[in-house]
């Protein structure tokens, strides 16, 4: 509500999420991109035209559920379809995949998005099962200038994917963050020590080892990205890049301009452009202590989309053209259609209903502590938080 209050030529707020205070054009597709709070400004500051439509914004590091993501999309969407975009994570696979059907079945096309750009989480060859990090911000950029300069559904989708597939990412990690209310961090890094391949929702790193100075850290990341550099080809990639030095809550901007001074000088070595670089917090993780480097591979197409105009509350670039889109009024709202008189067997069903959740919700508030431990040994410690909050809501 805060940032509809703060930014209100851009958003406006609905349930679930906000999306662009201005009417989605007829026949445009929309971008709805999104996912856990506490990773601003990912997701819900990257509404505005030349990038997303709107976001369905989820409790902190918690996916949105389906009737969120389902109420932005059907606010954001006017006659073109729908790009459901968001990071390659269990809980945003499942609530963006259920609502997917949801509008499906109404008609309406939808294209699922899912970034997946982390290079420790999996292969080269399983790319598209990776866990997306910050490279969101330029596959949801490259995506949202493509549908601005006049792309249908299809070619949205083809563009959104084809930076997917160009983007690569690795990161470290000083320290984990603390949960909202918790006693404690998700995780810690010992002292002298950094955490290689961090998760945004403070999953650990795959390995640890002993800190390095700011130009060590430089050339660990800059080594593991390019490991997967594609070839140079006539027509495609020939050594131009997009960089993005991305902080995630404590390290701060004159930290991140040392660490890209020398991943700037090691990029030249290799032959390598930056095309328009960013330095900065993009996609955080509460107050994380760590930073990540994220390349897209380009070419000409993404190239010309990577550096297109774009405006939101919290990603600017150039000079978007002067449009008349007109100030949205009213907005679609759950509850509206009318709802059929109970019968006695439905009453009968609903009462059963109710008592399933009752009791699911008092095991899951007696085993929080336990599912959350369970967890934390391969993710980021939550679930039983997720859980008794989702299973109180539905009982309620």
């Amino acid at each position: 509500r805060g940032l509809a209050l703060s930014h209100p030529d851009h958003v406006a707020v609905v349930h679930g999420g906000v999306v662009r205070a201005t009417q989605t054009p007829q026949g445009q597709p929309a971008l709805v991109i999104g996912g856990g709070s506490g990773h601003y400004p990912a997701f819900a500051g990257w509404v505005g035209p030349g990038m997303a439509h709107g976001a369905p914004c989820g409790n902190v590091f918690a996916s949105p559920s389906a009737s969120q993501v389902y109420s932005v999309a059907r606010n954001a969407e006017n006659g073109g379809g729908v790009v459901l975009g968001f990071g390659n994570y269990a809980g945003d696979v499942l609530h963006f995949g259920a609502a997917a059907e949801k509008l499906r079945a109404e008609g309406i096309d939808v294209r699922i998005i899912r970034v997946s750009d982390d290079i420790v989480s999996n292969t080269p060859e399983n790319h598209r099962d990776r866990r997306g990090i910050a490279g969101d911000l330029p596959v949801f950029k490259i995506a949202g200038a493509a549908i601005e300069a006049g792309a249908d559904l299809d070619t949205a989708e083809r563009i959104a994917w084809k930076a997917n597939d160009a983007t690569r990412s690795f990161g470290v990690a000083f320290d984990g963050c603390t949960l909202p209310g918790a006693s404690e961090p998700l995780f810690h890094v010992e002292d002298g020590q950094m955490g290689v391949g961090l998760g945004i929702h403070g999953e650990p790193g795959v390995r640890d080892e002993a800190i390095g100075t700011a130009d060590e850290i430089a050339s660990l990341l800059v080594q593991g990205v390019l490991a997967e550099q594609p070839e140079r080809t006539d027509g495609g990639y020939q050594g131009r890049a997009a960089v993005i030095v991305n902080g995630l809550g404590t390290v701060k901007y004159e930290e991140l301009f040392v660490v890209y001074a020398k991943a700037a000088e090691l990029l030249e070595t290799a032959g390598i452009t930056p095309v328009r670089p960013e330095v900065g917090e993009f996609i955080t993780s509460l107050d994380m202590a760590g930073l990540s480097l994220s390349l897209v591979f380009l070419d000409d197409e993404l190239e010309q989309h990577w550096l297109a105009p774009v405006d939101t509350p919290a990603f600017h670039r150039g000079a978007m053209p002067a449009l008349d889109r007109p100030r949205r009024e009213t907005f679609w709202e759950a509850g509206a259609d009318e709802t059929p008189q109970a019968t006695e067997e439905s009453r009968r069903v609903a009462e059963q209903v109710s008592d399933a959740l009752a009791l699911f919700e008092r095991v899951c508030a007696r085993e929080e502590a336990e599912l959350g431990r369970i967890d934390a040994i391969a993710g980021d410690g939550d679930h039983g938080q997720g859980m008794a909050y989702g299973s109180k809501g539905a009982a309620a």
